[in-house]
């Protein structure tokens, strides 16, 4: 069996543009257009007047429908929201209702990939194994443009795993995944551009999210994401990916879920279901270009050993619901 065609059934995991930027950027607090909210007894800036702002996770899809009226909400439609305490008064799902992505699997370091995963972690679930010695890392750039959290960027740096309660096999566990669309990893990393998605996704799912700068911009052939170092605002790491142009338009509902732990140190677990509505994906190495500086993400990058780029995806318009963290025990016991 071919490893690289197998290990590109990972591919999708680890879901959620402007002309020249795929997200705004928010005023500082003070200046012209921002507000503040309280989350978790901090005072967080909003965009003033957007829906975070107005409805906090909650919006009325009538009042979507009437702000971006090009947008199809069918399926948010049918979807049903309920009032949920994750470490502050929120909605779940909460909805991204017109996004882009960009995803890269490498193959890296399976020890080293061990060694990042917490042992209450591993006890569950475990880096999936390629080849001998050798696992696979997703890098996925989202462009939420519009959601309840208003807009943002984010940068998802995830070990590909298998599912809880599920045996670990390798490239059997990957197929699986595939033909399930139900994918599973565990986050590394994950910075964000705006406080409200930092402090949302730190308090209520304990994820390892940070604000940092994230620039993005395209040109006719590809799309460009530059994340800058916090510590030091200049750029760090660049994830330069071709825009493919055999598109599918054939709509694909995938779960991607995540395992972690919770503030209370039991152990949780995640998902987002992604309406993928234009895809199209590669395995060719020249459609993705990742370069690393001496930065602390960089560095971090380098420590895995990234090896081969494996599949390459391409989202430029997707949907999707993201659950409030429920604990583990409760997955495992309903299956």
């Amino acid at each position: 069996m071919n490893f690289r065609n197998v290990a590109a059934v990972a591919g999708v995991l680890l879901n959620t543009i402007a002309h020249s930027s795929w997200a705004t950027s928010l005023p500082e607090p003070g200046q012209s257009g921002a507000a503040t909210v309280e989350i978790a007894g901090q005072s967080i800036p909003v965009v003033a007047g957007g829906l975070y702002d107005r409805y906090h996770s909650n919006p009325p899809l009538s009042v979507v429908a009437s702000e971006a009226p090009d947008i199809d909400l069918s399926w948010f439609k049918a979807l049903k929201k309920t009032k949920v305490d994750m470490g502050f008064e929120s909605y779940s799902p909460n909805f991204y209702y017109k996004n882009r992505r960009v995803t890269a699997v490498f193959t890296a370091d399976l020890d080293r990939l061990r060694e990042l995963m917490p042992a209450e972690v591993l006890e569950q679930v475990q880096p999936i194994q390629v080849w001998p010695g050798r696992g696979l890392i997703a890098l996925t750039a989202y462009a939420y443009e519009y959601c309840d959290n208003d807009s943002y960027n984010e940068i998802a740096l995830s070990i590909v795993t298998n599912k809880p309660g599920n045996s670990n096999l390798g490239p059997i566990s990957l197929i699986g995944q595939s033909m399930s669309k139900d994918f599973w990893g565990y986050v590394l990393k994950l910075p964000v551009n705006t406080e409200l998605a930092r402090v949302r996704g730190v308090v209520g799912y304990n994820l390892p999210k940070w604000l940092t700068g994230i620039n993005l911009r395209e040109t006719d052939k590809s799309v460009v994401f530059e994340i800058l170092d916090s510590q030091t605002g200049k750029v760090d790491v660049t994830l330069e990916t071709e825009k493919l142009s055999e598109l599918s338009n054939e709509v694909d509902l995938v779960t991607n879920s995540f395992t972690n732990i919770g503030h209370s140190g039991e152990l949780n677990y995640g998902y987002a279901i992604s309406r993928q509505l234009s895809h199209a994906s590669s395995t060719d190495e020249g459609s993705v270009k990742l370069v690393l500086s001496d930065g602390s993400l960089s560095t971090y990058i380098k420590s895995l050993e990234l090896g081969e780029m494996m599949k390459y995806e391409y989202v430029p318009e997707f949907q999707s619901a993201l659950y409030a963290p429920a604990p583990l025990r409760s997955m495992l016991h309903s299956d």
